[in-house]
C-alpha cells in the first residue's frame, strides 16, 4: 500500500488564490471565502508519478488541484491500468472517499502538481453552514459524472479513430478552460501509455491511431507529449461539441 503524502503548510492563501482571478470560477461571497481559508490546511507537492491517492485507502483528506496536470485511474488484479479522467486546476479530488469512507480508485500526478489539502473532518460542516459550497460540491460531482458518460460513449461506440481525437479535443478544452492551455500553448503531457490506457487500445494500435492524425497535420507528437495543431479538426472526427462555458465553481 502507497502511503499518502503528507502535506506542507499553507503558502498560497485562498484570499490570493490565483484561480480566483480566472473569470471561468464564479466568485465567491466574503463569508465563503473565510470558510474555505479555515477549511484548508496546508498543500500537497507532488512529482510527476507521485500517487496522491490511492484505491482503497481511507484518506483524511480531501484535494483541490491548484496547478498541474493528474488522472484518475483503476488496476485490475493482474497490473492491467484503466484511465477514467483526468484533473486540472479547479478540479477537486478525494471526494468519493470523504463520502463513501474509502476511495473507489487511485489518483497519480501526470505532471508537477500543487494541490490544496482539506480536512474531510470538517466536510459535512460545509454543507451545514454554507448552502452554495454545498452545491458547489454537487455540482462538480455531476460534472463528473457527465464526463464520464461520455468517455463510456467513446469507448463503446466510437471507432479508434475517433477515440483517440475526442480524448485529445477532450483533453485540449480541458487544458484551456483551466489556463493551462492557451493559441501559443498547446502542449499536453500524455504519453502513448496514457493514450492507450485510456482508450481500451494496445499500445501498437495507438500508435498507428496517433501517426494517422499527425499525417492529417492535426496533431504534431513529441517527446512526452502531444501538441495540437488543429481542435477544431480533431472534435469533427470525434463529432463531438464541447458544452456551453459557463460560469463554473471550485472549492
Amino acid at each position: 500500500m502507497v502511503a499518502e503524502p503528507r502535506p506542507n503548510p499553507v503558502r498560497v492563501s485562498c484570499y490570493e488564490c490565483p484561480l480566483r482571478r480566472m473569470k471561468q470560477f464564479r466568485p465567491f461571497s466574503e463569508e465563503e471565502l473565510e470558510f474555505v481559508a479555515q477549511f484548508k490546511r496546508g498543500e500537497l507537492q507532488a512529482d510527476p508519478g507521485t500517487t496522491v491517492l490511492v484505491e482503497g485507502a481511507r484518506s483524511a483528506h480531501l484535494y483541490t488541484v491548484l496547478s498541474g496536470w493528474g488522472f484518475r485511474y483503476k488496476i485490475l488484479e493482474d497490473g492491467r491500468r484503466q484511465i477514467l479522467n483526468y484533473v486540472v486546476p479547479g478540479d477537486m479530488v478525494g471526494l468519493q472517499g470523504a463520502v463513501m469512507a474509502e476511495m473507489q480508485h487511485s489518483v497519480e500526478a501526470m505532471t508537477a502538481m500543487t494541490l490544496c489539502v482539506f480536512e474531510r473532518s470538517r466536510l459535512f460542516s460545509l454543507f451545514e453552514r454554507h448552502a452554495g459550497l454545498g452545491f458547489d460540491l454537487t455540482w462538480l460531482a455531476a460534472r463528473e459524472e457527465v464526463i464520464l458518460d461520455e468517455h463510456l460513449l467513446s469507448i463503446g461506440r466510437r471507432s479508434a479513430l475517433e477515440r483517440a481525437s475526442y480524448l485529445l479535443a477532450f483533453l485540449y478544452d480541458r487544458g484551456v478552460l483551466a489556463g493551462l492551455l492557451d493559441e501559443n500553448r498547446r502542449h499536453i503531457p500524455v504519453t502513448q501509455t496514457h493514450f492507450a490506457d485510456t482508450l481500451g487500445l494496445s499500445i501498437v494500435h495507438t500508435n498507428k491511431t496517433l501517426k494517422k492524425l499527425s499525417d492529417r497535420e492535426l496533431i504534431r507528437w513529441r517527446d512526452r507529449g502531444c501538441e495540437i495543431l488543429d481542435p477544431e479538426g480533431l472534435r469533427a472526427i470525434a463529432g463531438w461539441v464541447p458544452g456551453d462555458l459557463r460560469i463554473r465553481p471550485f472549492i
